[in-house]
């Protein structure tokens, strides 16, 4: 299984707010998966390759 990361989580490591990282995910720049209706998990893989294309 692969690390998944909490929003809170992916805009820490970015120095973003978290909102920052809805507005990413909903542009469809950010993959995520919706676990339930409250709980977005972001791949560890994707925010990787997310940061190479900011960079």
């Amino acid at each position: 299984m692969t690390d998944q990361l909490t929003i809170p989580q992916v805009a820490e490591r970015f120095g973003v707010a978290p909102k920052t990282v809805r507005r990413w995910i909903a542009s469809g720049e950010l993959p995520a998966r919706r676990l339930g209706p409250r709980v977005i998990r972001i791949d560890a893989a994707d925010v990787a390759a997310f940061g190479r294309k900011l960079a």
